[in-house]
């Protein structure tokens, strides 16, 4: 039975050693409890270390947690105390963690941390490809494991590989300052869906894969060899009814027993019925903006001092990486700003902030969110920010505040709350006037908006959603009208190749026999191409001809002693059987005076982009042009062009990363249909890469074999999906 395989640095369950005997819990964070719905039954394993180090398991008890975990659907990976150190409090949370929320000073690029975090993430590849079979699904998690999908594809190229980030992915600009930005994005790209919280994230992502990979991208699809990768946003959702259901009870409990949290709450509450509560929950990180928080907290009371003993501010930090020297720094700094503040503001009656440093277990959470009037959570960066959802599930009667950092990922989902800057101080101080100033009937207004949102797109949802699409990502067929040339399709137009009298074969050269440079000039032809090239020119009873946009010169010295046929400058010129060239079109060449001096104000602002004088055209080459720039000229000078040349008979061809202009007369379709005529020809194949080669593929017979390179839309009857295939196909030729 085909099965999901679900893979992340830390197992759902807890592991607890007494008496030399092993209990297994179940953790209630927030994956644990969104994978619910895919971790169900015998049909799903998840697999991840276990919290435990190689050196803290006792000798003989290995087995008797394999057996506890197994209990639980789950498998783990062994990991030796210095593994962890140099995987998880090295390379993902000193060098990943800091950098991709923006906090590049505190980002360490230690290449023994990075050895470290590509082993272990090799050891959790073999734990899966261990486990997994041809048909099962994985879904992979969070920026501990980036490398895994890439790791397993190798080894298993037909697998359904899902990943999903649940950190912010960040700019272009960021990104490129990790030394090993390429190795992370090829380990990304093993999967067939890669999912983000949000747009933004995805937008960087894609971003990054055009500009240091240069990929083509097209809207959330990448394509790389033989894979089309779908990218997606997912904002995670929190488990709706727990919390909702939790705090119904709550309310309901008002007259049983109350924790002892409760009746402290209580007590400040019944003391001064107009008192606010505002409410901070974070893990104790310096990407949570807690200090910033503080100092606007302070700000506040300076600026609206009515308030001074009317409000509250309760700050629940949960320890977090407490052996990470940025950590300890900031408890201390976060510490000493409570000390200050409280020193400087409280009175007999009153402390302004009360501060947890702990977790709390679920009853307390609950109990400070029913309690809190204004739930104030301005994280710098964060990737979601599921407190800001559970806050809203657990306000039953839909009153209570929520201010929101407009840098958490949730806001996007939450335009109802107060949104804000949190390094703005002034806007922070205003929101909290407005925020205890604010009617009941407008409270209940946003919170309605929300908690209907957030129940409708739970963490439930989310993952089927996710799973849904990796699932539809396999089923979607990328080949739009042309199919993929199939071995039984290969071997069919083989057996006709051999019936045949008399064959006619069309091979376009850059970006099909050849790859691509930067240098149009250093795209020159290897020997091993040459080898084919001779071999298939040597064919009975076939005519093979090399058709290409490139000029006739460079041609003549890389193929015209080999007495190769040669259709070059899109059908302009001819060369066969080794004759020098001759037209194939009278061709005007007056209009090119015209357009170089427009071609030439596009280089000079373009840097990277050149000109290609070719004997009747001019091209515009921007392959060593930053993606996105390139493209924003490209589109330009083709708005400019299209003006220029309308009343010229001059047409402009976008090629691979170049814009061409030439007499509109002239063209591959024309010049393959002339040879066409000229014989009585039984079989026609043609293939190539770009938009020019379409021109080839309409004008030719129905009969005709054409061939696309690469899975773009196309009026080629099939595709191979690389320039690695190309040559293996036409050895088929030969044999």
């Amino acid at each position: 039975m085909d099965k999901t395989i679900i893979i992340s640095n830390r197992l759902p369950v807890q592991l607890q050693i007494d008496n030399g005997g092993i209990t297994a819990i179940p953790s209630v964070g927030g994956l644990a409890t969104g994978m619910k719905s895919v971790h169900t039954g015998g049909d799903s394993l998840w697999i991840g270390w276990s919290g435990l180090t190689d050196e803290e398991i006792p000798d003989g008890l290995a087995p008797e947690i394999d057996k506890a975990l197994a209990k639980h659907g789950s498998s783990k990976v062994n990991l030796t105390a210095e593994e962890v150190d140099g995987f998880y409090y090295g390379f993902s949370n000193r060098t990943i963690w800091p950098l991709f929320h923006y906090f590049l000073e505190y980002s360490e690029f230690e290449l023994e941390s990075w050895d470290t975090y590509k082993s272990v993430n090799q050891k959790f590849a073999d734990a899966i490809l261990k486990e997994a079979g041809e048909n099962d699904t994985i879904w992979v998690h969070d920026y501990q494991l980036m490398l895994v999908p890439q790791m397993v594809r190798e080894k298993r190229p037909n697998i359904s590989i899902g990943f999903f980030l649940h950190i912010p992915f960040p700019s272009y600009e960021i990104f490129r300052t990790l030394p090993w930005r390429k190795e992370v994005l090829m380990g990304l790209l093993g999967s067939d869906l890669v999912g983000f919280h949000t747009y933004d994230y995805e937008r960087h992502f894609l971003s990054s894969v055009r500009r240091l990979l240069g990929l083509e991208v097209s809207f959330n699809d990448i394509y790389l060899e033989d894979r089309v990768i779908k990218v997606d946003s997912f904002p995670m959702g929190i488990d709706y009814k727990k919390f909702s259901d939790a705090a119904k009870k709550h309310d309901k409990n008002k007259t049983g027993e109350r924790s002892e949290l409760q009746r402290r709450l209580d007590m400040h509450k019944e003391s001064d019925p107009e008192a606010k509560f505002f409410l901070s929950i974070d893990r104790l990180d310096y990407s949570k903006g807690i200090a910033k928080r503080l100092n606007a907290f302070e700000y506040f009371l300076n600026k609206y001092p009515q308030y001074k003993e009317k409000v509250r501010l309760i700050v629940l930090a949960v320890p977090s990486r407490s052996n990470v020297p940025q950590y300890q720094l900031l408890k201390k700094e976060i510490d000493e700003l409570v000390g200050r503040i409280n020193g400087e503001f409280s009175t007999v009656s009153w402390t302004p902030i009360w501060y947890f440093y702990r977790s709390m277990p679920f009853e307390n959470l609950i109990d400070l969110y029913t309690s809190s009037d204004i739930a104030w959570l301005t994280p710098i960066r964060d990737g979601m920010n599921l407190v800001a959802k559970e806050y809203i599930a657990t306000r039953t009667d839909k009153t209570g505040v929520l201010i929101l950092s407009e840098m958490a990922g949730s806001a996007n989902e939450m335009n109802e709350a107060l949104l804000i800057n949190p390094n703005n101080f002034e806007e922070i101080a205003d929101t909290l006037y407005e925020a205890i100033n604010m009617p009941v009937e407008e409270q209940k207004a946003r919170n309605a908006i929300l908690q209907k949102r957030l129940e409708r797109y739970n963490v439930e949802k989310w993952a089927n959603d996710f799973m849904t699409s990796l699932k539809n990502q396999k089923l979607i067929d990328h080949s739009y009208k042309s199919r993929k040339l199939s071995n039984d399709i290969l071997s069919d137009i083989k057996k006709n190749y051999i019936k045949a009298k008399k064959r006619l074969m069309f091979l376009d050269y850059d970006g099909t026999l050849a790859g691509f440079h930067g240098d149009p000039q250093k795209a020159n032809p290897d020997e091993a191409l040459y080898g084919l090239l001779d071999r298939m020119s040597a064919l009975e009873n076939t005519d093979v001809y090399l058709i290409s946009g490139r000029d006739k010169d460079t041609f003549t010295k890389w193929f015209l002693p080999k007495k190769y046929n040669m259709i070059v400058e899109h059908g302009v010129w001819i060369s066969e059987n080794g004759e020098d060239f001759r037209m194939l079109e009278n061709v005007k060449k007056d209009w090119m005076e015209k357009i170089h001096p427009v071609l030439e104000s596009f280089v000079d602002r373009t840097p990277g982009s050149f000109i290609e004088e070719k004997n009747y055209s001019l091209a515009w080459h921007y392959r060593k042009t930053d993606p996105d720039f390139g493209q924003k000229r490209a589109t330009e000078l083709n708005t400019v062009l299209t003006s220029l040349i309308a009343n010229d008979d001059l047409s402009i061809l976008n090629g691979n990363k170049v814009i061409e202009i030439k007499s509109s007369n002239v063209n591959k379709g024309r010049a393959a249909m002339r040879v066409f005529s000229q014989k009585e020809y039984d079989f026609v194949f043609a293939i190539g890469d770009d938009w020019t080669d379409e021109f080839m593929f309409q004008e030719l017979p129905e009969s005709a074999i054409t061939v696309k390179v690469g899975r773009q839309k196309t009026q080629a009857t099939y595709y191979v999906d690389s320039i690695k295939n190309v040559r293996g196909l036409l050895e088929h030729f030969i044999d």
